[in-house]
């Protein structure tokens, strides 16, 4: 089964979970019931669960049946899912925008993140994404050449590009970097948002990439304050947290 297969079993999982259908201590039901119950491979299913432990829903043990931990749900580094997917996870009506898709040379650190010759045109995006009717972040993203076209083709209020993509395209994104720091508005980011210039937002900059290794987009994508809350979650086996000095960059 494919990507897109494994992250229905993944939502449909969620759900139940999120609903008390498994309970907070309960087990779910073991890797062959789960495949038996979809007809798709034990593989399919450790995928599903994998994204599940990833976002702390249910214990990360291998082997045993895994344990629910919580029945609330966090967008988390620990895993790949599209801001919509998270959205709609915890239950807000999501929209986005695009206001603008633009071909240009790539910067240098564009070219650098997206792996390519520098001066190579590349699309950039603005688009604006909101919660609940409220404006929440703005995104600025550069995608690689190889990708512009399917991205330029996606209607003005895609819900998802890289939703789009994967189901459109067949792009599917199985690998991201994220960075992390907080920023005073700009002017730009101030209007959209509807908020006061050199309020604070929390950027989350990060890259995509395919299962080889291909970079899809990078991407800085700035959120008005008390509107999301990351989470990461590790172990002693599983870090996937680093802490490094701020740039200064704006």
């Amino acid at each position: 089964m494919g990507t897109a297969r494994y992250l229905e079993i993944a939502d449909e999982l969620r759900r139940a979970i999120l609903s008390g259908t498994h309970p907070v201590g309960g087990r779910l039901p073991s890797e062959s019931d789960l495949a038996a119950r979809w007809s798709v491979s034990r593989g399919t299913v450790r995928q599903a669960v994998a994204t599940l432990a990833a976002e702390g829903l249910i214990g990360s043990s291998q082997g045993a049946r895994r344990i629910v931990l919580r029945h609330e749900r966090r967008h988390s580094f620990g895993e790949l899912n599209s801001f919509a997917q998270w959205a709609e996870g915890v239950g807000h009506e999501v929209r986005s925008r695009f206001l603008s898709r633009t071909r240009r040379p790539a910067t240098a650190e564009e070219a650098e993140r997206l792996a390519l010759p520098p001066g190579t045109e590349i699309l950039a995006v603005l688009r604006l994404r909101s919660l609940d009717g409220e404006p929440t972040m703005v995104e600025r993203t550069a995608y690689a050449d190889w990708v512009a076209a399917a991205v330029e083709a996606l209607p003005q209020d895609c819900r998802s590009v890289m939703d789009s993509l994967a189901a459109d395209s067949g792009i599917v994104a199985h690998y991201g970097e994220h960075l992390i720091d907080a920023l005073p508005a700009g002017s730009e980011d101030a209007r959209l948002l509807e908020i006061r210039r050199g309020g604070p937002l929390l950027r989350q900059r990060h890259t995509s990439a395919t299962r080889s290794g291909r970079p899809i987009e990078w991407s800085d994508d700035r959120y008005r304050a008390g509107s999301v809350t990351f989470s990461v979650s590790n172990s002693a086996v599983a870090t996937p947290l680093e802490r490094h000095p701020g740039s200064g960059e704006r």
